[in-house]
């Protein structure tokens, strides 16, 4: 590679995506960590700790509410999405009063605190998004007091350096253990799942419900050939979990929960993980619910420093919801129909084959919807060497269904296509609007480097 492509590849990735990459040694000390003092900064976290309490003790009355399913579901998403934040913003103060403590978790102070505050502000706004379709009070009366947290996560988002890095292969927290298994070494399995009874599970649930509670070691299950037609939702005590299958054709996950069904979108995942450092490969995860059914999620990760390897994740209206945190995906398939990549993680995406879907009538197709609220949020999608074109059932209607790059879900909305593939599905125009003019100014989209019909 030319010195100048290097140096423009470098600049696109560890300034727009530095958690993703290597840190260098000096970032590693407290003191340059932070714009503020340790003891102001613990003291913010206390009060937004101390808000994130109030807030959920406004929904526990309604924990056990009957007789309508969607509300129900909404307030229990709130209040598991407030429990994370609290988690997460514990993990910072713990972080920030002893910068070598074991939650530091991967050596790269800034980083971990800029990813653990930034995904504790969005678990409040999806706490609200999950009212949509509701006629309920319950949001109403929480409403301030999600404002005021999340005003003050801003705040401590501010008070915290960023950070740039080195261009690497791998993101710097795969570590050379876990990419040997990635690319095909082993590790024995503790748990084997099968359906037809050879195995030590039947099921996914009741291997993932047997394995470690926050274990610092990997916990393989290996899932062999069949259709499990189950939701599988990891929790967030279940740390460093391997999850492999017989291969993307062969090792299926499927559900088929929808919005219009009664769920939230963010309960609707057929495969949802929020434990620390899951790995993923040679699995499909999918969604059968149908475009008619609208948002209807495949696979939903809140899991930091998560990897998704040679893996299938297929449905139609948000196939893939990144919520928040670090992930990486690489040699995996995406196939799906509106904002079918979608959420406010810190994303790469390399070598991954990305299909557009044909969807209901005169409906747009839209890759990314990225949704970063703050300007001082660590987050955004970075699709590296990747092959974006029609799927099949597309292929004889790409002049009548449009397709585009993304969308701005939110005000600081943060994609760069580079090095990638482009065919001609995709519309000259590159990128859709949300509504209007909303959030033109404050984007940051970019393409570099690509090339196909559609990349001009």
């Amino acid at each position: 590679m030319a010195e100048s492509t290097t140096k423009h590849l470098q600049f696109f990735l560890f300034i727009l995506f530095p958690i993703a990459l290597a840190a260098s040694p000096a970032d590693l000390a407290h003191t340059q960590c932070l714009k503020v003092s340790s003891s102001e900064f613990s003291s913010s976290i206390v009060s937004a700790i101390d808000v994130v309490r109030q807030v959920a003790a406004i929904f526990s009355p309604f924990a056990k509410l009957l007789g309508d399913s969607r509300l129900a579901t909404a307030i229990s998403d709130c209040l598991d999405l407030l429990n994370s934040s609290a988690d997460q913003l514990d993990w910072s103060l713990s972080a920030a009063r002893n910068p070598t403590g074991k939650n530091n978790s991967t050596g790269d102070l800034t980083s971990d605190l800029r990813t653990w505050l930034s995904a504790a502000a969005v678990n409040p706004e999806t706490c609200l998004d999950g009212f949509d379709g509701t006629n309920s009070i319950v949001k109403g009366l929480a409403s301030a007091g999600i404002a005021q947290l999340t005003s003050e996560i801003s705040e401590l988002l501010s008070m915290v350096k960023s950070v740039s890095g080195q261009a690497a292969e791998f993101p710097s927290w795969v570590k050379p253990e876990d990419r040997k298994l990635l690319q095909g070494g082993g590790l024995a399995a503790d748990a084997t799942v099968a359906a037809d009874g050879t195995g030590d599970f039947t099921t996914v649930m009741d291997a993932v419900a047997a394995a470690p509670d926050n274990s610092m070691r990997r916990y393989v299950i290996y899932i062999k050939r069949g259709v499990y037609l189950e939701n599988v939702e990891i929790k967030k005590k279940k740390w460093n979990l391997v999850m492999i299958g017989d291969g993307i054709d062969s090792t299926i996950i499927s559900g088929n929960r929808s919005f219009v069904d009664g769920w939230t979108t963010f309960r609707s995942a057929t495969f949802a993980v929020s434990g620390r450092g899951f790995i993923a490969r040679d699995i499909t995860f999918e969604n059968t619910a149908g475009p008619e059914k609208h948002q209807a999620v495949a696979l939903r990760s809140d899991s930091d420093l998560s990897v998704f390897f040679r893996c299938r994740i297929r449905g139609y209206q948000d196939t893939l919801y990144t919520h928040t945190m670090r992930q990486f995906f690489r040699d995996c398939y995406i196939s799906g129909t509106v904002d079918f990549i979608f959420g406010d993680a810190t994303a790469v995406f390399q070598n991954c084959t990305i299909l557009a879907k044909k969807g209901l009538p005169n409906q747009k197709n839209t890759i990314t919807a990225q949704g970063r609220k703050d300007p001082n949020q660590p987050t955004g999608f970075s699709l590296q060497f990747c092959n974006i074109s029609a799927d099949s059932d597309l292929l004889g209607s790409v002049n009548t269904t449009a397709t585009y790059l993304g969308r701005p879900w939110k005000e600081y909305s943060r994609t760069v296509v580079m090095q990638s593939y482009i065919s001609g599905a995709i519309r000259p125009e590159g990128w859709l609007e949300w509504s209007g003019d909303f959030a033109l100014n404050t984007l940051f989209y970019a393409e570099f480097m690509n090339y196909g019909a559609g990349a001009g």
